[in-house]
């Protein structure tokens, strides 16, 4: 979709592929969860294929307790699932849900469209790096 108007050139606007997360409050929920670092944990060491919750619990150091929330705010969202084999509960990536919060994002910002120059990064005409410190006066009545 190209947008235009007579303010400015044309835009080129990457198409909505989000497929579940339809509304923006949706969207914004499926971000959220993403971005708590202990489900951001949790789903890291689930980038290495299904874990059991006991594997889950030692690779990422969170109690039993605290991992079973996490797991449940992940399981709403869609973004694990989760199989019993006797007394073990093990869990995986939802694959699909995984690309639907990547295509909230390419929405947001496509991929290889970010083009920020290395003088734009930073605070004024202070080199990358360099260190930054307030001058402070005395002011007298």
């Amino acid at each position: 979709m190209v947008l235009s108007s007579s303010y400015g050139p044309a835009v080129m606007m990457a198409p909505d592929t989000s497929q579940t997360a339809t509304s923006t409050e949706e969207q914004a929920e499926l971000l959220r969860v993403l971005g708590h670092p202990m489900r951001l944990a949790v789903l890291k060491e689930l980038t290495g294929g299904e874990r059991s919750v006991g594997d889950i619990a030692e690779r990422t150091g969170l109690g039993l307790s605290v991992l079973s929330q996490q797991l449940a705010i992940l399981r709403k969202a869609a973004l694990v699932s989760s199989r019993r084999e006797a007394k073990q509960v093990f869990y995986t990536i939802d694959a699909d849900q995984m690309k639907v919060a990547r295509a909230v994002l390419d929405d947001l910002v496509p991929a290889g469209e970010v083009n920020v120059p290395k003088e734009n990064i930073g605070f004024g005409n202070a080199r990358l790096g360099a260190a930054m410190f307030a001058r402070v006066s005395r002011v007298t009545r």
